[in-house]
């Protein structure tokens, strides 16, 4: 008998269940007041998020029913509550173990829904709908997902002399924008967005952008979503050495353009003279009509080609002085550099020295000090006669002293040698910027002369 009783609760149980549902459908299909535009709220992806609906005016809510639904789902109810108890019969999967409304919150009106661990597919517009008031709320749920992009040098533009930059962030929602700004702040002009959607509805942006030589090279890519608020950046410091590209091409570019120009001329010549082969082939009665008819012009037209021809040398030998020219400048530039690399190790050598005389001067007048300060110790705490004491202590002082000013003397002279070697490297160094821009450079022989004399006065 009690097992026959409990089957027939349960069946009782699932018809109230059912009734319920039939009866929310019913209702939905009925008529239903709107309540205002649809809320925004936005949410990150992984985060909690709480979707707003309040009964207005307040009312106690927890006998009531109430539906949370998104109506291009199948089935739609994302959470439903009847009678102070949830119903998870016909909740859609996505959902379920997510979604919960407060009790002591329903007591006040507030049925608003919680809702956990927000996915992608959560996006869209949620409906809260209750059917005894026949009211419904809309809200609009906008669910981001955020990355930081990264930067790479992605090779140089040699027609331009520029380096080809690339930006690329995976992991958004919705689709961002990919921006491109110099040290200074300002846009740059960049080519198209690539964007591909993966199978997790997660955006992946790449961009890429030709920049030329900048005061600073510096340059920042920016991925935004402004529906989401949401903006991150990197940047990217381009070393100087990667715009000298095209300086480094130049001779083989102008090779280039002047073979092309010899093959041009070149294949004028063979056409030309292929016309004219051409026209020798003609019938003999044509080719007297043509004699007869370019007498007159026929020392004009020898003239012409003289001219031509001479033309064409002339272009030659040009072509070939700036060629030969261009060589030459490459030849000096690479000489210039072998010797300011030479310039460059003899002075850190230099420097090196220098730094040790520093620290041999300092340890020597660190050891006289501490050697003073012996003697006057020793006659000041050694017991007997003051007067001998005294005259011992100065005969010591006298002998730290003779030491010091050898020691002095041969500083001088290792000095006078570090001297001497820097004028012969600055004269060089002079020598050579002469050699390599051809002016003169008498203000910076002052300078250099200023400052020898400067060192000198230090030292």
């Amino acid at each position: 008998m009690v097992h026959s009783q409990d089957g027939l609760l349960r069946t009782v149980s699932v018809f109230q269940h059912i009734t319920v549902l039939l009866l929310l459908t019913h209702l939905c299909e009925g008529q239903s007041q709107e309540i205002g535009p649809p809320q925004a709220v936005m949410v990150m992806v992984g985060d909690d998020v709480v979707l707003p609906c309040q009964l207005e005016p307040p009312m106690d809510a927890v006998s009531m029913t109430v539906e949370w639904a998104r109506l291009n789902l199948n089935p739609r109810f994302v959470h439903v509550w009847h009678d102070g108890q949830e119903l998870l019969s016909d909740q859609n999967k996505a959902y379920k173990g997510r979604v919960s409304l407060s009790v002591n919150k329903l007591k006040h009106g507030d049925i608003s829904l919680n809702l956990s661990k927000v996915r992608i597919s959560d996006n869209g517009k949620y409906r809260c709908y209750i059917p005894k008031l026949s009211k419904e709320y809309f809200v609009e749920l906008l669910v981001g997902a955020v990355s930081s992009p990264v930067t790479s040098l992605a090779g140089i533009d040699r027609d331009k002399g520029g380096v080809v930059l690339q930006c690329e962030s995976a992991g958004w929602h919705p689709e961002p924008e990919v921006l491109w700004l110099d040290g200074e702040g300002k846009l740059l002009s960049a080519g198209p967005t690539e964007t591909v959607r993966g199978p997790d509805d997660l955006y992946t942006v790449s961009s890429r952008v030709t920049v030329e030589k900048r005061h600073s090279n510096s340059f920042t890519c920016r991925v935004q979503q402004r529906n989401i608020n949401q903006t991150t950046e990197t940047h990217i410091q381009v070393p100087e050495d990667f715009f000298m590209a095209q300086t480094s091409c130049t001779a083989s570019t102008v090779t280039s353009v002047l073979f092309g120009l010899m093959f041009v001329l070149t294949v004028v010549l063979f056409v030309w003279k292929w016309i004219q082969n051409k026209k020798g082939s003609k019938t003999q009665l044509e080719r007297k009509t043509e004699e007869r008819d370019g007498e007159e012009n026929a020392g004009q037209q020898l003239l012409m080609e003289r001219q031509s021809k001479e033309q064409l040398k002339t272009e030659n030998k040009k072509m070939k002085e700036e060629l030969q020219k261009k060589e030459e400048e490459l030849k000096t530039m690479t000489q210039v550099t072998d010797s300011l690399s030479e310039l460059k190790n003899e002075l850190e050598k230099q420097k090196g020295k220098l730094t040790d005389q520093m620290e041999k001067a300092a340890r020597r007048a660190k050891e006289n000090e501490e050697k003073v300060h012996s003697v006057e110790k020793e006659v000041t705490e050694k017991e007997g006669d003051r007067t001998a004491n005294k005259a011992q202590g100065y005969s010591k002082l006298k002998e730290i002293i003779t030491e010091n000013s050898w020691s002095l003397e041969e500083r001088k002279k290792e000095l006078q040698q570090l001297h001497m070697h820097t004028d012969k490297l600055m004269k060089r160094t002079i020598d050579h910027y002469v050699r390599i821009t051809g002016k003169k450079m008498e203000d910076r022989e002052d300078t250099v002369y200023n400052n020898t004399e400067q060192i000198k006065r230090i030292t």
